[in-house]
């Protein structure tokens, strides 16, 4: 009499059933908003790209927020919504801003350097990241990919105060400065992991798009 050695293994989930997972909705939300920036970017409306910008950064704090408070999360379900908030920040904090450069600069070729400087440090920011997460003092490794939307929405205000020319070099600076931090050894704290902070971002995020809101109109 034989014995089958066969092992019978549990199928996996299907891929889109992780879609119901709420933290990933909200994840998903937030790439909209990202979607909406990058194409006001490139058709030069660039008032409601910083609105797409500022809330791509709301839901991503959310979704944290939600995940963290939720119970009975499997742990696929952790590290599937881990993986894809990485992927969504590559392109909220590293397409989005990248294009945004692109196209203020009109296109020109001299401004590639400095979206290519800024896409390439948020993947590298990302990985490094993927690989060692917090460092031992809790801290991030790095300026956190989030406080470049942060504070590229803010720096735009400048944009109706300077002419072109210049906010275009105040743009181009403002954003290598931030690739520059966000590979550096700084240590930086975890600033969505405190809800307070999570608050303060919702004024932020509010205040903003009625700044940016009322200059559409």
């Amino acid at each position: 009499m034989t014995t089958s050695n066969t092992e019978i293994r549990e199928l996996p989930p299907t891929i889109l059933s992780f879609v119901k997972d709420l933290p990933n909705i909200c994840s998903l939300a937030g790439l909209a908003c990202t979607i909406l920036s990058i194409y006001f970017s490139i058709l030069g409306i660039f008032y409601a790209a910083m609105i797409g910008m500022i809330w791509a950064v709301a839901f991503d704090w959310a979704d944290g927020l939600i995940a963290r408070r939720m119970q009975g999360r499997t742990g696929n379900e952790r590290i599937f919504g881990g993986q894809l908030d990485v992927l969504i920040d590559i392109v909220s904090y590293g397409v989005a801003p990248a294009v945004l450069l692109l196209s203020f600069g009109n296109f020109d070729p001299i401004f590639l350097a400095g979206a290519f400087l800024m896409l390439a440090a948020s993947a590298i920011r990302l990985s490094y990241f993927s690989t060692f997460g917090l460092s031992d003092e809790l801290k991030y490794t790095g300026l956190a990919l989030d406080n470049n939307n942060i504070m590229l929405v803010f720096i735009f205000l400048l944009e109706s105060i300077l002419s072109q020319g210049i906010f275009s070099v105040v743009l181009y600076i403002s954003g290598v400065g931030l690739a520059i931090l966000n590979v550096s050894q700084i240590k930086t704290p975890k600033l969505s992991g405190n809800p307070r902070n999570v608050y303060f971002l919702a004024i932020y995020t509010l205040a903003m798009s009625a700044v940016y809101g009322w200059k559409l109109l």
